[in-house]
């Protein structure tokens, strides 16, 4: 089915990425309709930017899910939030005993459903996949326009967990990529604990970090990421960026492993502006004050030590080179 031409607003250096084989490709294509635009003229960069983030279960069937991401993307676009971020695997689980037999048809339909809602409703969304590639599974998060469009996708590129460890492989490049003309980033769950995968989008532009996340784990070890300060750090004290985490809850069919939620959006000095309770499913909601993201501490790292500048330089070209790559 061919949506109605209405291309996002993004720069012509952005190109759309979608792994797969040929066939699964044009299938994807088909169904929505996936193009890079150019920026439209006469548009200028917002200077407030109103994000919703939302926290459901990541153990529930995909039709669950489905019904779930549908519902909130409505509910964002009637909040007037321009942007919507669901959890890692949000629309498959991350529950891979059920993830390892669910088809790829299923899978298309879901996501070419997602991007008719994004379209309806008029704003951006973000949502997670796990998706079976010839080569064990990728962690996926696909950035869909306005448009409902798919126009960016990130696989996860720092494995966790026993299950992911052995039925997934990490991704080979960087998130930098526009939402209206702003720069951003994307890491998924554990890359959180790794700066570099924010800090150099960082320096080369982005101002806002989505951060989808299934923080699944045994009970007590959920109880002391709590304690320790969260399954995600702020990363706002060392890049002067926005964070938006949209974590999951609940427990596993077994009882065994739990999640931690406390999903949030803080400023670039890591100071909240929304956060979600430990165990409910709920959307929470904030507007981003541009202005305030001025990516200071990335920026001094730019420059000192000088004998690191030449290094961080070259990284920003690879860094940029290979953003755009499909992940395959």
């Amino acid at each position: 089915m061919e949506l109605p031409p209405n291309p996002p607003i993004f720069p012509p250096s952005i190109f759309l990425s979608f792994a797969g084989s040929a066939g699964h490709r044009a299938e994807i294509l088909s169904a929505t309709s996936c193009r890079a635009a150019p920026k439209l003229p006469g548009v200028s960069t917002p200077e407030v930017l109103q994000v919703s983030c939302v926290q459901h279960h990541w153990t529930r069937p995909l039709e669950f899910n489905l019904d779930r991401t549908l519902h909130f993307i409505g509910r964002a676009a009637a909040d007037g939030s321009r942007v919507v971020l669901f959890p890692e695997a949000g629309l498959t689980s991350y529950h891979f005993p059920y993830v390892l037999k669910l088809k790829a048809a299923e899978l298309r339909h879901a996501l070419a459903e997602t991007c008719r809602a994004a379209r309806d409703a008029g704003i951006w969304a973000i949502v997670g996949t796990l998706r079976k590639t010839p080569n064990r599974y990728l962690n996926l998060a696909h950035v869909i326009a306005p448009s409902g469009k798919i126009v960016y996708e990130y696989a996860k590129v720092q494995m966790a967990g026993r299950d992911e460890k052995r039925y997934c492989r990490g991704g080979d490049k960087l998130a930098l990529f526009e939402i209206d003309g702003i720069p951003c980033t994307l890491v998924i769950c554990r890359d959180g604990r790794h700066p570099e995968l924010y800090r150099l989008p960082a320096m080369a532009g982005a101002r806002i970090l989505f951060h989808p996340s299934c923080s699944s784990d045994e009970v007590e070890a959920v109880w002391w990421k709590r304690v320790s300060g969260r399954a995600q750090q702020p990363v706002g004290p060392n890049s002067r960026i926005f964070h938006c985490v949209a974590n999951t809850i609940g427990t596993s069919p077994d009882g065994k492993q739990s999640t931690s939620g406390q999903s949030f959006i803080r400023d670039p000095n890591g100071l909240p502006l929304a956060e979600a309770g430990p165990y409910q499913e709920e959307m929470i909601t904030a507007t981003l004050d541009l202005a305030q993201a001025d990516r200071s501490y990335v920026l001094d790292s730019l420059k000192s030590p000088p004998f690191l500048a030449r290094h961080w330089r070259a990284m920003l070209r690879d860094v940029k080179a290979r953003a755009q790559r499909e992940p395959r």
